[in-house]
C-alpha cells in the first residue's frame, strides 16, 4: 500500500511540475492544482495508513490516526482553493490586457498575432 501511495504522490507531483513549466496559463493552473493535490496526499500519508482507527488516543486502543496531518490537509485544501481562484483571475486579467494567454505575455510562433 505504501508503494502505491508513493507512486501516486510521485505521479501527481511529476505531472504538476511538467504542467507548471508550460507556456500557456491554463496548463500552469492545472499544474499548480496537481502539485497541491500531491502535497495534500503526502501530508495525509504522514499520519500513517490506519483504517478504522480513532483520531485520538483512547483507553485500550493500540493504534490511532494522527490528527495533525488531517488538520494540515484541511488547511492546505482551503489555501489551494484560494490560490487557484487567484491564479485564474490573474490569468483572465492578463489575457484581457495582453490579448493572449502566454505566461510571459508574448505571442508564440504560429499564434498569428
Amino acid at each position: 500500500m505504501e508503494a502505491l501511495l508513493s507512486l501516486i504522490i510521485g505521479v501527481l507531483v511529476g505531472c504538476g511540475v511538467y504542467l507548471v513549466l508550460r507556456a500557456r496559463t491554463f496548463p500552469v493552473v492545472l499544474g499548480l492544482s496537481l502539485l497541491s493535490y500531491g502535497v495534500n496526499v503526502f501530508l495525509f500519508s504522514t499520519g500513517r495508513l490506519v483504517v478504522g482507527a480513532p483520531p485520538v488516543i483512547a483507553q485500550g486502543v493500540s493504534q490511532y490516526a494522527d490528527p495533525l496531518p488531517q488538520a494540515l490537509v484541511l488547511t492546505a485544501i482551503v489555501i489551494s482553493f484560494a490560490m487557484t481562484a487567484f491564479v485564474i483571475m490573474l490569468a483572465l486579467k492578463a489575457h484581457a490586457e495582453l490579448g493572449n494567454d502566454h505566461v510571459d505575455g508574448r505571442p508564440g510562433p504560429g499564434d498569428g498575432t
